[in-house]
């Protein structure tokens, strides 16, 4: 890609014109019957097209950390319990949010809690990272890369850089070398339209950031999850070491991550314009979660299955994977917390249901302790992906000979039971195309999300012809179908990585035109958006920190608060959710809309919608418990329609 020296802008400048973008009119078009179809005829509501799009590794609480809802809605954020204030600033229950520093030393085994800890005296600094100058030199060339933006937004593909080497201490933030042990406002040292570093975001990580235990429960958190290690599981084992051994010197400069997990913008302030906008308009969750402690992958496929792939012969077989794939966060010998295999190209698959498998007992013993029961779902002999791996198949249907990608997989999606009821889906990625001709990722242009797409795993979909052709799109096409007034019941949406708000590959501010480009456009056909729900998600958290409520569901998460909101002529305008919710309760939203059965026994759509009481709505008395998102939406005398 072509780059050029970061030219820099006003904060203030870029956050009024972002606004501006932002408040631009919305159509708020009342509930309207829409003209019938086949598919109508199965709906439990008047919703008739469900889009969901999903940006990449945000919390809840490092976007709408300041948020304040509208008069008589209430919020769990970082504002809300007065751990900061609105500049940002330290609150006074800023140590509620207070990180520590642990010791996991072999010959101890992995430990999600481990005991002895102490309060930092100040932050490990955040460290930069991202592209030193940004990824092109105009828009032009922005444009020859990628079409999923409004015309006002191409130029954020030419700004940005950080003008710092990846690594360091990012010297943008203000005292970054002795900042508060929690969190920490990014803006405005570091712009809003700037690129940042990305935390680690991986499985066992992750458990040991969340630091569960049944000895720290209270009544707002019986499940006990302290969310006090993120900032030492940075700088102690970050994104993973393949199974090499510990460098030396090691410092906490070494896995250049730092303290990059507790940063966090303000809405207040002029953050995240446009995405504050639709939660104002629309409808949000503050307790909804990525399904799956750790990464993109993942969570990706828990999307599209409500279940955890694992490693198989390619026929549907459980067999062992190669050892170098096998996770083992067991700290080497001589280190803290420097796990003995795990990363991109190691460790990535657990047998959990051995408890002598490494990492396994830890997360056993601590599900056993909730005080509900917790099935781990994790079947004899299974070895479960956690992370993430390419799937089994290129575009074409072919298989992936790459040794690190998961074999071709036999479970359910949500697309082989929409194929079985005849009911219309597809999955729209951003720079499909540009893939088909590039598998292997030879053009730099090529940032099409291979391990993002869940239906590129399942052989039943990637091995018929028809059906692949037809159901997985790029979104390109999703853009020709809008504006030919046309929309599927289901449409999964994927942007690139260069505008899916990836921390340091990608920026919020270009997610936020991703979404905006697709809402505009589905508002502009009014028979499409009278009947249309869009939800707007992420695949998981990004190892940034969030304060909020988790329920341990399975062996595999839930994991941190990431935001959803709701966009549709039928959403609670203003309305700020609490019911418990992940990624698989859009699964149970398709389901109950259209009269589905879960897609299988064990999947996690089986589980109940949560109960709840008034003083603390935020957790289920019924745990493990999933909503399915319909109270977001309210349809008065239209609820319950069936169509014509």
């Amino acid at each position: 890609m072509s780059t050029h020296s970061f030219a820099a802008q006003s904060t203030v400048g870029i956050r009024c014109f972002l606004l501006s973008v932002a408040l631009l009119p919305m159509t708020l078009a009342g509930p309207v019957a829409a003209p019938a179809t086949a598919e109508q005829h199965h709906t439990r509501t008047p919703i008739k097209h469900v889009v969901v799009i999903i940006g990449e590794n945000r919390t809840f609480d490092h976007i709408f950390a300041t948020y304040k809802p509208k008069h008589g809605q209430k919020i769990w954020n970082l504002l809300s319990q007065r751990i900061i204030n609105e500049n940002g600033t330290p609150g006074p229950n800023y140590s509620l949010a207070a990180q520590f520093e642990a010791i996991d030393a072999a010959p101890a085994p992995y430990e999600i809690s481990p005991m002895s800890k102490t309060l930092y005296s100040v932050l490990p600094p955040p460290l930069a990272g991202g592209p030193s100058t940004p990824f092109f030199s105009s828009v032009a060339d922005a444009k020859k890369a990628e079409n999923g933006l409004p015309e006002a937004y191409y130029q954020f593909l030419t700004t940005g850089g950080t003008g710092l080497k990846p690594g360091v201490p990012d010297t943008r933030i203000p005292n970054v070398n002795a900042l508060p042990p929690g969190p920490f406002q990014l803006t405005p040292g570091i712009p809003y339209d700037a690129y940042a570093a990305s935390p680690v975001h991986r499985f066992y990580q992750m458990w040991q950031q969340v630091d569960c235990n049944v000895a720290y429960s209270t009544l707002a958190n019986p499940t006990g999850c302290k969310n006090d290690l993120f900032s030492w599981v940075e700088v102690t084992i970050g994104a993973g070491n393949n199974g090499k051994p510990q460098p030396s010197p090691f410092s906490n400069l070494t896995t250049r991550e730092g303290s990059t997990a507790l940063g966090f913008y303000n809405v207040l302030e002029g953050d995240a314009p446009y995405f504050k906008e639709l939660a104002d308009h629309y409808v949000m969750s503050d307790n909804f979660h990525q399904s799956i402690m750790g990464g993109t992958g993942a969570n990706h496929v828990a999307l599209g299955t409500g279940d955890v792939i694992w490693y198989s012969d390619g026929r549907g077989h459980a067999v062992t994977p190669p050892e170098l794939t096998i996770e083992n966060p067991d700290p080497q010998p001589g280190t803290n917390n420097w796990y003995t295999q795990d990363g991109y190209s190691g460790g990535t698959y657990s047998n959990c249901s051995d408890s002598d498998e490494p990492g396994v007992t830890a997360v056993l013993e601590y599900l056993s302790s909730l005080p509900y029961r917790v099935d781990p779902r994790c079947d004899p002999g299974h070895f479960y992906l956690l992370n993430n791996y390419a799937p089994g198949y290129l575009g074409d249907g072919t298989v992936n000979a790459d040794e690190f990608a998961v074999p071709p997989s036999t479970l359910r999606t949500i697309g082989d039971e929409l194929l079985e009821r005849k009911i219309s889906w597809r999955y729209y990625g951003d720079q499909w195309n540009r893939y088909l001709k590039d598998p292997h990722y030879k053009d730099p242009l090529n940032n099409y999300c291979d391990i993002c797409n869940p239906f590129q795993y399942s052989t039943s979909i990637m091995t018929n012809p028809a059906v692949r052709t037809e159901h997985l799109k790029d979104t390109a096409d999703l853009y020709r179908d809008i504006r030919r007034g046309w929309l599927p019941a289901v449409a999964f949406v994927k942007p690139s990585g260069l505008v899916d708000g990836h921390p340091a590959s990608s920026k919020l501010d270009l997610f936020e035109g991703f979404v905006k480009k697709i809402v505009d456009l589905v508002q502009s056909q009014p028979e499409l958006w009278r009947h249309t729900a869009i939800f707007v998600t992420f695949d998981e958290g990004g190892g940034y920190y969030d304060s909020g409520y988790i329920q341990p569901l399975d062996y595999f998460g839930d994991g941190t608060r990431i935001p959803l909101i709701a966009v549709s002529p039928f959403a609670k305008q203003g309305h700020i959710s609490h019911r418990y919710s992940d990624h698989v309760s859009i699964l149970k939203f398709i389901e109950a809309n259209w009269n589905l059965e879960p897609l299988t026994k064990r999947s996690r759509d089986n589980m109940p919608n949560p109960i709840a009481d008034d003083e603390n709505p935020y957790v289920a008395t019924n745990s493990p418990a999933i909503g399915d998102l319909m109270d977001l939406f309210e349809f008065g005398e239209h609820e319950g329609e069936q169509g014509p």
